[in-house]
């Protein structure tokens, strides 16, 4: 029997999957006084406006991609709870898939990002993994760090 092709498309995609359960990962195993501790020195965002960033950022992206997508609600990062941030996180995970799916199925193009879907994924990552580092160190700062089995969690990309 011949070998399957690699759908490097549909990978992406799963990979694009779980980079969001990792964050409702970190954000479930958050210590709750973490969430609105204040930064060292008082000045930055707290944990909770972090997370209202990545998901607003997601939003700022999508309306750039498609002025028509339904957009989730932005949050507001002064009264967003870790509840609120997941289901958020959620919806425009959701409502990325179908333009990055698009994209990884035709000619790659992001509207508004060059060079392509690969790099626009890339980009989505990157600056999400630096947020969750972000989020750790501000945690362990605070006097509120996430907890070593959770930090380890948070690479077991092959189970979540």
């Amino acid at each position: 029997m011949p070998a399957k092709n690699f759908d490097a498309a549909g990978a992406m995609l799963t990979a694009f999957a779980t980079n969001n359960r990792i964050n409702e990962f970190l954000i479930r195993n958050l210590p709750d006084e973490a969430w609105r501790a204040k930064p060292p020195n008082g000045k930055g965002r707290d944990i909770a406006s972090i997370v209202a960033h990545m998901h607003n950022v997601r939003l700022m992206w999508l309306k750039s991609i498609d002025r028509n997508a339904g957009l989730p609600p932005r949050l507001d990062a002064d009264s967003v709870t870790k509840d609120s941030a997941i289901n958020a996180l959620a919806e425009s995970c959701s409502a990325l898939e179908p333009l990055l799916a698009s994209a990884l199925g035709t000619d790659g193009r992001i509207k508004g990002f060059k060079p392509d879907v690969g790099s626009f994924m890339a980009y989505l990552f990157a600056h999400e993994g630096h947020h969750r580092g972000q989020i750790t160190m501000l945690a362990r700062q605070t006097g509120f760090p996430v907890s070593q089995s959770a930090m380890f969690g948070l690479w077991e990309w092959g189970t979540r």
